[in-house]
């Protein structure tokens, strides 16, 4: 589980870090206002995307891993190829909708031109869903490698070709709304790159050495299922995954449009592109990062418990749930208090001061929603892995409400304006995982210790926040460099996250074991007394 989630972390990090830095040339060739056209198409495609995308890989990979345990190799291949043919039709009427659908868009959204940065994002749904189907066969057979290669290919591509398709657009005397098209479709031809990666792995892939640990059960000869039977149990695990996840991106377009005509109530249609763009440039990306440290673990827990779950271990699956939970806490939990403390020195550092003023307080408090982010997928993922995954799609309904409906309460009212986003973001995400783990409880019989899993990790946090924000304000006293002072901040907390939750034994052996040169580094700490039991 470790090794898979390692792949996918660093990957994913990397490609939120791409996505951030390539938020920061694109402002300042398109400004605020600018971004407005590519954040809202972008949010568009990422709906569009979920529905395409997210349950249908989910759906092969368990099945592919299910079929493994069992040893019925045929039934694997004849999923994959049943899964491509329904990629390519799901990729081709993602593309028309999005494509021919542009201009109900833009008058939805109120903002004149956006329907070009739409068209232009809109082959990306086919590439993306071709690339999806593959990354559910190497996830079956939790081989995320080629999925985390893809996605630099897609992150470097996107960051290089969108810079270099704006400035052109730029140099050619464009307006600002076809540029940004033009910074768009550069997202699009990264993604193309990334899906011709995963097509050359597949073309090399060799499964039976993934197999040996059910190399006595493996069998060329065993009977398949119908194609008709494949098809309706894809769709079958597919759609409430779909449904749970394409919910809250739903929810954020709504929430999206929302924002633009509730700020419209009381400012200008350029006022409120350059609130959006500076609340989606400056504000999400930086949030992003921190769930590239939690998304992986998903993509990894769902094959892996399905397995555990077929085999019938029962001991098996609470040990991958207790350990998915404890690994997204004890990461996500000090990122989320030590950025909402230095906001604004990082808003500055990555989009200057003016921008800090602005969006520094948003991050603040939109960077909590992280947390209960990362608790949503974590318990969603264990519910889908017990096929319950209908349970997800009724939270995130709900949690889609208060989103819609607290956004519109508290967007309209002037003294709160944009800062309604991030406040309905926690509550939304709050509701959601709070009902997750109600049917987690219920439905199969688990309830995570809660003392054990957040009060040492929350007490490290929280002592890691104030050290980070004591450091910063030291280091600049005595520099007057906010730069530097920052990055010493960053270290000196992250020196005190580690000193703290050892010292107040938050971390057992067995999790020191699973990192690299972990039982050496065990068994140094156990002779110091530093681990729990």
């Amino acid at each position: 589980m470790l090794s898979g989630v390692l792949a996918l972390t660093i990957a994913n990090l990397f490609v939120k870090t791409v996505g951030l830095l390539l938020k920061i040339p694109l402002r300042g060739i398109l400004s605020d206002s600018g971004m407005a056209y590519y954040n809202n198409a972008y949010d568009i495609y990422a709906f569009l995307y979920t529905v395409s995308n997210v349950g249908l890989p989910t759906a092969v990979s368990m099945m592919i891993s299910e079929n493994r345990a069992s040893g019925n190799i045929r039934e694997s291949k004849k999923i994959m190829k049943i899964a491509m043919w329904l990629f390519v039709a799901i990729g081709l009427i993602g593309t028309s909708i999005m494509f021919f659908g542009a201009p109900l868009f833009e008058k939805a959204y109120k903002i004149d031109n956006l329907s070009f940065s739409i068209m232009a994002i809109a082959p990306t749904l086919f590439f993306i869903c071709i690339a999806s189907a593959l990354k559910g066969y190497f996830q079956g057979y939790q081989n995320m490698v080629p999925s985390a290669v893809s996605n630099v290919i897609e992150a470097v591509g996107k960051m290089a070709l969108g810079i270099l398709f704006a400035n052109y657009a730029v140099q050619t005397g464009k307006p600002t709304h076809i540029v940004a098209a033009y910074a768009v479709f550069g997202l699009t031809v990264g993604v193309a790159a990334g899906m011709v990666s995963l097509i050359i792995r597949k073309l090399l892939f060799k499964p039976a050495k993934y197999d040996t640990e059910y190399a006595d059960l493996l069998k060329d000869g065993m009977e398949t299922s119908p194609s008709s039977k494949i098809v309706k149990m894809l769709i079958a695990i597919a759609i409430p995954i779909t449904l749970s996840s394409s919910v809250m991106t739903l929810s954020n377009v709504l929430d999206g449009i929302i924002l633009s005509r509730g700020l419209q109530l009381n400012y200008t249609q350029e006022a409120t592109k350059a609130f959006i763009g500076n609340l989606k440039t400056c504000v999400t990306p930086i949030s992003n990062i921190i769930l590239a440290f939690a998304n992986p673990i998903t993509s990894v827990i769902v094959p892996l418990i399905s397995v555990a779950v077929a085999e019938g271990k029962p001991d098996k699956v609470r040990k991958a749930m207790n350990t998915a939970f404890r690994m997204a806490v004890i990461v996500i939990l000090p990122c989320v208090f030590g950025i909402s403390v230095l906001a604004e020195p990082i808003v500055a550092f990555l989009f200057g001061a003016d921008a800090a003023v602005k969006a520094g307080p948003l991050l603040s408090v939109h960077v909590i929603s992280v947390f209960f982010m990362s608790m949503i997928s974590t318990t969603a993922a264990i519910l889908q892995s017990h096929k319950l995954g209908k349970y997800p799609v009724i939270s995130v309904a709900v949690g889609a409400v208060v989103k819609v409906i607290s956004t519109m309460a508290f967007v309209s009212i002037k003294e709160i304006g944009v800062m309604g986003s991030p406040i309905s973001a926690i509550l939304s995400c709050f509701t959601i995982s709070a009902m997750n783990f109600v049917f987690i409880r219920k439905k199969i019989g688990y309830t995570p210790n809660f003392a054990k899993l957040m009060i040492k990790p929350l007490i490290s946090a929280l002592v890691c926040a104030l050290g980070a924000f004591g450091a910063f304000t030291l280091y600049y006293t005595l520099t007057g460099i906010a730069t530097v002072s920052l990055m010493l901040a960053i270290l000196t907390a992250v020196v005190i996250y580690v000193l703290t939750i050892l010292l107040i034994r938050g971390i057992t052996r067995e999790e020191v074991e699973m990192l690299p040169k972990g039982k050496k580094l065990a068994r140094l700490l156990s002779k110091m007394k530093l681990l729990a039991d």
